[in-house]
């Protein structure tokens, strides 16, 4: 799927720990986030424009200049503070204040008012339905609302099957995502045979999860920074 995004615009992230105040080792967590943020930041430094950060204790916020590695990204941060759940909301557009390459503080204008409006939604519902329908949810430009909600269901559905998945099927598929090879080698990682990984994919519904993951990050590959 191709979409033409505007040149020049961002990518906001704002996420947090999702029921943080019922944490018993709350320090502890947010410990943890501020390592894989750090991680992250490293890692992904050639798409990172302003630098994830943590705002409030339990929300952090950071600036993509494209959005090639975005699913990457947001699959890392959640693969590596599991067990403890978050919630992200994401948006694209235009940033109107100067911004600080090392630290997401500051920064304001429609990518951050996006994402935002994005992660207020996610609460919202949260406290109406008292279920977690989904945990990502993108906001974007003016003029693309048929692609906001087709992103959106796609993430809804993927959550779906996602809280559906038991603590193995978890543990193959997000191998599988993070290394992106084949069973055999899953199998050796983990140290169980590559038919049990093989049924744990199938039964996990891994081929239409990946694919839905593949198609959301294919759409914000279009998007990219000029002077980045």
């Amino acid at each position: 799927m191709s979409v033409n995004f505007p040149f020049n615009t961002y990518i906001a992230i704002i996420g947090d720990i999702k029921a943080s105040k019922k944490l018993s080792d709350r320090s502890e967590v947010q410990k943890k986030l501020n390592n894989v943020l750090s991680d992250i930041n490293d890692k992904y430094k050639n798409d990172i424009y302003s630098k994830f950060t943590i705002t409030l204790g339990d929300e952090f916020q950071g600036l993509l200049c494209n959005g090639k590695s975005i699913m990457s990204i947001l699959s890392e941060i959640e693969r590596r503070v599991y067990p403890i759940k978050i919630r992200i909301g994401v948006g694209i557009g235009g940033i109107t204040t100067d911004i600080n390459r090392d630290i997401s503080i500051g920064a304001d204008g429609p990518a951050y008012y996006n994402a935002r409006k994005a992660i207020n939604y996610l609460k919202e519902d949260e406290r109406k339905k008292q279920t977690n329908p989904a945990d990502i949810r993108f906001e974007i430009l003016d003029g693309y609302d048929e692609l906001t909600m087709l992103l959106n269901t796609t993430l809804t559905l993927m959550t779906v099957i996602k809280e559906a998945w038991t603590e193995r099927q978890r543990e193959i598929i997000w191998d599988m995502l993070e290394h992106q090879d084949n069973q055999i080698e899953v199998a050796k990682r983990i140290g169980i045979t590559q038919p049990t990984v093989q049924k744990s994919l199938s039964k996990g519904k891994y081929y239409a999860y990946k694919e839905a993951y593949d198609t959301i990050g294919q759409v914000f590959k279009e998007i990219r920074r000029r002077d980045a």
